[in-house]
């Protein structure tokens, strides 16, 4: 369901697991990745600035969503 479908979105998901450690945060909350070093990284791997900041941003709200809900439900049970 979430398979990329062409190679670009496939150069893009790759970069999102390797970013997963550049993340904006607050106690309780993932803001975001750090799109600078997300832009750069993508860069050094050759991918298109363009088609990381079409991309990236959608699995990043994803990302987001269900981290936060991982963490208001580890802060329910605690």
């Amino acid at each position: 369901m979430n398979y990329p479908v062409t190679p670009e979105g496939s150069q893009v998901w790759d970069l999102a697991g390797r970013i997963s450690g550049q993340v904006r945060a607050i106690p309780g909350a993932v803001l975001g990745w750090d799109m600078t070093a997300a832009l750069a990284m993508g860069r050094a791997l050759g991918i298109a600035p363009l088609v990381v900041a079409e991309l990236l941003p959608v699995i990043e709200a994803e990302m987001i969503r269900k981290t936060n809900e991982k963490i208001r439900e580890g802060a329910e049970d605690g």
